[in-house]
């Protein structure tokens, strides 16, 4: 082949194409293997792993069980000789324990809920 194949072959279009599809490839792939240098040095800032000894583990009494309660509103506090309330004088929880613990069944021709269209309890 002759200089002039060459020269008539770098200026065609296709090997200008081929020519920027490697480019892109190599820029890909270097930011691939940026990126991933990138997290390895994070990955070494951070605090190590727990030991095996570390980990968390069930208490000496066994697993802890679910506990199931009826619970119901509690009301705020009125003021008594004061203008109001404050924050720190309130219960922490808004509800506390039910006096009937007997969970409430479905019972057949009851709605079930609000605007449902049944009947609804007698």
């Amino acid at each position: 082949m002759s200089t002039a194949t060459f020269v008539v072959a770098a200026t065609s279009s296709e090997v200008l194409n081929v020519l920027a599809a490697f480019v892109g490839g190599l820029i890909i792939a270097g930011a691939l293997i940026w990126a991933v240098q990138f997290g390895m040095k994070v990955r070494d800032r951070e605090l190590p792993r727990p030991r095996p000894d570390e980990q968390p583990h069930l208490p000496d009494g066994g697993a802890v069980r679910e506990s199931r309660e009826i619970r119901e509103p509690d009301e705020v506090p009125h003021a008594v000789g004061k203008e109001r309330l404050m924050p720190y004088e309130l219960h922490k929880s808004s509800t506390r324990t039910g006096k009937d613990q007997h969970r409430r069944r479905w019972l057949p021709g009851s709605s079930g809920s609000f605007g449902g269209g049944g009947v609804g309890h007698h």
